[in-house]
């Protein structure tokens, strides 16, 4: 009888264990599916850039160097697998377009083009996007780094070799402003 209620012990503890592994990996892999939305968002403003700046460079050729630097950005940004990095690229790539458009605010033939009008609504979508991708992405995070620091799961997520993931956030606190860009005309 004592062998039997052992057994029942070792069972459930057994199959709480996989129940809690198995629940950590969907977690884990909700964190990798949240990352690459964000990825995908971003994939799509980096290829939206050229088009932006090849729209604006007619206009103002002197602004060369803020051209150079957001191409520098785009192309930096997209090899980086490194959360933080990527968040820091990113945030800078937000900053370079902000100029851009704030030296095609100065051509009033640049804003009131069609195309150039097309390209900062598609910005702004995809901005509203990757706004969205954020946030569901800080969110499976939260989730699954609350699950793996919670007692008794914390002992399957440190034989697991389950680590928490660092959220997609601003460094730079001057960087949490809103930026002031005008769309309008």
């Amino acid at each position: 009888m004592l062998g039997l209620i052992l057994l029942a012990i070792v069972v459930v503890a057994a199959l709480w264990g996989v129940g809690t592994y198995n629940g950590l990996v969907r977690r884990k892999n909700m964190v990798a599916e949240g990352w690459s939305g964000i990825d995908a968002q971003l994939k799509r403003r980096a290829d939206l850039i050229p088009n932006l700046v090849e729209s604006v460079k007619g206009y103002a050729s002197h602004e060369r160097g803020t051209f150079d630097e957001l191409a520098k950005l785009r192309s930096q940004g997209e090899g980086q697998a490194d959360v933080g990095q990527r968040a820091q690229t990113e945030q800078a790539i937000t900053a370079a377009i902000g100029r851009v458009l704030a030296v095609a605010e100065a051509y009033p033939e640049l804003k009131a083009s069609e195309n150039f009008q097309q390209l900062q609504k598609q910005l702004s979508d995809i901005e509203d996007q990757i706004q969205l991708a954020r946030r569901y992405y800080n969110g499976v995070v939260r989730d699954f780094n609350t699950s793996i620091e919670q007692f008794p799961a914390s002992a399957v997520a440190g034989i697991g070799g389950f680590k928490p993931a660092p959220f997609y956030q601003i460094e730079n606190e001057a960087d949490r402003a809103v930026p002031k860009v005008s769309f309008g005309g």
